[in-house]
């Protein structure tokens, strides 16, 4: 896959966004803070689309992982991934793509935008819960109380923000993106 060099920083100034956004959190009772890290997903997949914002959210996964305090509550590294909420970090991936595949398919139309956020927050929630039950040898209405229901309000007011801010962005970051001159990097 060949990228402009405007193309990677564009995608690397969303990991950033990503990395400075996911570790404010709020701690509530239980194993899964209420963080900002599905917004920046959001942001990055709705402006970037399916494959750049895939890259984006794996660059951000991987700076954590390599020990980066980028995670929620400013904390990094492997065990965080292997941990209780690896499998909704995880789960960003899925976000990713589905918000990215329906956004870049929407023709900038606000509905589909929302579904494929809707639709990437449902495959992060289950591959997120199936970990937590796991991993912390919960049952399946435990772990979405622990895992999912808390979630929900600041998940929905999170994609009414995303979905506004790719509506006016994304246009624009295409005609951005389009004006480069044709400088490849392989």
């Amino acid at each position: 896959m060949k990228m402009s060099i405007k193309t990677m920083c564009v995608i690397a100034i969303m990991t950033a966004v990503i990395c400075v956004v996911s570790p404010f959190s709020i701690p509530i009772p239980g194993v899964v803070p209420i963080s900002l890290g599905t917004l920046g997903v959001y942001i990055a997949s709705s402006l970037l689309g399916a494959k750049k914002g895939f890259i984006a959210v794996l660059l951000y996964l991987i700076i954590g992982a390599i020990g980066l305090p980028v995670f929620a509550q400013f904390t990094g590294g492997v065990s965080i991934i292997a941990g209780p909420t690896g499998g909704y970090m995880v789960g960003y991936l899925l976000m990713a793509l589905l918000t990215g595949w329906f956004t870049d398919h929407s023709n900038n139309i606000v509905w589909k935008i929302s579904l494929g956020m809707v639709l990437g927050t449902l495959a992060c929630y289950l591959l997120g819960t199936i970990w937590l039950a796991y991993t912390m040898k919960l049952d399946l209405i435990a772990a979405l109380w622990a895992g999912v229901i808390p979630f929900i309000p600041g998940d929905i007011v999170k994609i009414v923000l995303s979905v506004s801010l790719a509506k006016v962005l994304r246009p624009q970051l295409s005609r951005f993106l389009s004006s480069t001159q044709k400088t490849t990097v392989v």
